[in-house]
């Protein structure tokens, strides 16, 4: 089925690597919810067979959180570009991995602003030229993976649509997981980051996002030297044991419960 990406981007193949995961968990459409936000990343809801909300700017992980708490027992995930999730939304993403609420986030970082005409991002690498940076963006590169870690999110790893099998089993073990799960997919956008930076095909800004990646057991084994400007790859934090956001909510409802009925039956002994 043909999509309205550019040819050559990679949100196709997460878009395949993500039903490939589903399917294989054996879901229920109708116990799925996909929450998308603005951006290339948005068109996602479009090309699911699912419940699906196509929310605002920022504004996914805000959305998901009512969607999964007024439905506990439901699937509820997000997809959102970098821009998205980790600018204007970067507050909702912070609190969804401090509450550890049981969603998945799909975080699609192609480096740049893309919908809008390639913007610098906060995952554009210092020295890119960008339409708001022509001489080249100076700002320091956000990683998001370090922020879903440090903001307490129970499941956080990374992978790269170069890798599609090992992208599908990574958001198949997201989604797997209850708690607050953070998927960083790194993407091509060859339109507009890769060609304004010397890298005129979809394979050249393919190329170069392999360039800065390693596996997390090769990261670990090397110095820090070494890792500089280089991003681990595969899984990289679970916490199977971390109290998730909508259990802990379910039983303050049962304690309140508790005690309004007890108010009742003790105002219902005074009367008689």
């Amino acid at each position: 089925m043909p999509t309205l990406w550019c040819w050559g981007c990679g949100d196709g193949v997460i878009l395949k690597a993500f039903i490939r995961a589903i399917d294989k968990l054996g879901w229920k459409k109708d116990d799925i919810c996909l929450v998308s936000g603005i951006g290339c990343s948005g068109r996602f809801s479009s090309y699911v067979d699912m419940n699906t909300v196509h929310t605002t700017h920022g504004r996914t992980i805000a959305f998901a959180t009512g969607i999964k708490l007024a439905n506990p027992e439901k699937h509820v995930i997000c997809v959102a570009g970098d821009g998205d999730a980790l600018a204007i939304g970067g507050n909702h993403t912070i609190h969804g991995c401090r509450r550890n609420i049981d969603i998945t986030l799909i975080l699609i970082n192609n480096f740049i602003y893309g919908l809008t005409n390639s913007q610098t991002s906060p995952t554009t690498p210092k020295g890119f030229w960008t339409v708001s940076q022509k001489a080249g963006n100076i700002d320091p590169t956000f990683d998001g993976c370090k922020l879903a870690i440090a903001s307490g999110a129970s499941f956080v790893g990374r992978e790269n649509v170069t890798a599609p099998k090992k992208l599908e089993k990574l958001i198949y073990q997201a989604l797997d997981h209850k708690g607050f799960s953070f998927v960083e997919a790194l993407s091509n956008c060859h339109i507009n980051l890769g060609r304004k930076n010397k890298m005129n095909s979809a394979m050249a800004n393919l190329d170069w996002i392999d360039s800065i990646t390693v596996s997390k057991k090769k990261y670990d084994a090397m110095s820090e030297e070494e890792q500089l400007n280089l991003l681990p790859t595969g899984v990289l934090k679970q916490d199977t044991e971390a109290a998730e956001y909508c259990d802990m909510y379910a039983e303050i409802i049962k304690v309140h419960q508790g005690e309004r009925a007890k108010i009742t039956q003790d105002d219902f002994t005074k009367k008689i």
